[in-house]
């Protein structure tokens, strides 16, 4: 018996080993990659915000009929985002990042021919499958190439990089825009994907958890390993033990049941709402800052306030949260979030433009903090058999204010003007601050975990 024993090959456990092992460089090189796919997807997701005002100027259009262009983005995130998880899973993450990538940054450099508003919508939409798949498709090599120890902290970082392109979209707009005008805006813009995309196409390897799941790839999962410190004979069985002990979900009602169904309802609704306040900002700010009568190069400089906000805001909450615990730094931040739109409200924008410009960067402080850490807050309340299903269907119901942001913010710009569109994020933001009052479950503070 002991000899049949020793014929049988070693198995690894590859989740554990991941998990558990060291972080070597190589693997956070993989993590830079997919945070860098991630600032990509914020870059050309903004640019459409820093041109509309040229748009409108140069085509003379409404606010309101480029709201359409502004919404088929939207919806095309929505729908990328809801099928970037089929595709990595059959096709492998490498792909789904490499495809998203290319895809947004090929319709953006298209957007430059576009002879009027239904092409931009066009191209917008077949850039939104894009932009929408790169989030989902990121995080998860993220997390895939990451030990547990540091794997909350190293996704939190990636998904922070939404804003972060956003900021730099803002400096490359001002840069851009008073040269070559908006479609030089997106003629640049869009190569710049594509060019990380073929780069990508090279260096970017695929997950260690997918190949081992593909027994024909285990030769290419032995190599890259091998890259990663881990080298393996060629006998050697992999196994991923954990991702097969959770390979049978829980349905749609199990988000309802065990008294989740309060806390799912309401972080729905706190996602809609908190959404709906930042692409507002994403896609009208400027527009917003320009029919006040502010310059282009001021309009432009107020959304990169609001990112570089937005970086430094989710940034800190995600360190409040680990020492405080959610419930109050979330609370606190939707609060300040409101003040700060209803401040703004009074303020004289042409009397005090610095003023202006450093308040929209920490009204962005605010609402980009509540919005990056209810992820974490999501991973909290879900226990592990409906926590993806939990996370995704809360950001599908948050992708819908988004989409409303589309029509809301156009029609309220045109209506009531700056006083109309900063009272809309104040009260989004005091909705969202009551929807997580209600949640039951909220991450409790370091040393009571």
């Amino acid at each position: 018996m002991s000899d049949n024993n020793t014929l049988l090959p070693p198995t690894v456990d590859i989740g554990r080993m991941l998990d558990d092992g060291r972080f070597s460089t190589f693997q956070k090189m993989i993590v830079l990659l997919a945070a860098l796919s991630i600032v990509m997807d914020g870059f050309d997701g903004q640019l459409i915000g820093f041109a509309i005002p040229s748009l409108i100027k140069e085509w003379g259009i409404t606010r309101n009929a480029f709201a359409p262009a502004v919404a088929a983005g939207l919806v095309g995130m929505g729908i990328g985002s809801a099928f970037a998880g089929l595709f990595a899973d059959r096709f492998g993450r490498r792909w789904a990042i490499i495809g998203s990538v290319l895809v947004f940054g090929l319709a953006t450099s298209l957007i430059a021919l576009s002879p009027n508003v239904a092409t931009i919508a066009f191209l917008r939409f077949c850039a939104g499958l894009g932009i929408g798949g790169a989030l989902p498709s990121s995080t998860t090599m993220t997390a895939e190439f990451t030990p547990a120890r540091r794997r909350t902290l190293a996704v939190t970082a990636t998904i922070v990089c939404v804003p972060l392109g956003g900021m730099l979209a803002g400096l490359f707009a001002s840069m851009v825009l008073p040269h070559y005008g908006w479609r030089g805006l997106f003629a640049l813009g869009g190569i710049v994907p594509v060019a990380f995309a073929v780069l990508l196409f090279f260096i970017l390897p695929e997950s260690p958890r997918y190949l081992a799941r593909h027994r024909e790839r285990w030769a290419e999962l032995r190599t890259l390993l091998a890259r990663m410190a881990h080298p393996f004979e060629k006998e050697v069985i992999f196994t991923d033990r954990k991702e097969q002990q959770s390979g049978q979900r829980a349905g749609l009602g199990a988000l309802f049941v065990a008294g989740r169904g309060r806390d799912t309802i309401a972080i729905w609704i706190a996602f809609f709402m908190n959404l709906l306040a930042v692409y507002s900002a994403f896609s009208w700010l400027p527009t917003m800052l320009a029919g006040e009568g502010l310059s282009p190069s001021v309009a432009g400089s107020g959304l990169t306030a609001y990112n570089l906000g937005g970086v430094i805001g989710a940034l800190g909450c995600a360190v409040a949260i680990g020492r405080f615990g959610s419930r109050w730094p979330l609370l606190a931040c939707c609060l300040a979030a409101a003040a700060s739109a209803l401040f703004l409200r009074g303020l004289d924008f042409s009397a005090h433009t610095t003023l202006l410009v450093f308040c929209i960067g920490l009204h962005g402080l605010f609402v980009n903090a509540v919005q990056s850490t209810m992820y974490a807050l999501c991973v909290y309340i879900y226990p592990t058999e409906v926590r993806a299903t939990g996370t995704a269907l809360a950001l599908a119901f948050g992708r819908l204010g988004a989409i409303l942001s589309a029509f809301a913010g156009a029609w309220l710009i045109t209506q009531g003007g700056a006083p109309a569109y900063l009272g809309m994020l104040g009260l989004a933001m005091l909705m969202v601050f009551v929807c997580l009052m209600a949640v039951r479950r909220h991450i409790p503070r370091l040393g009571h975990l």
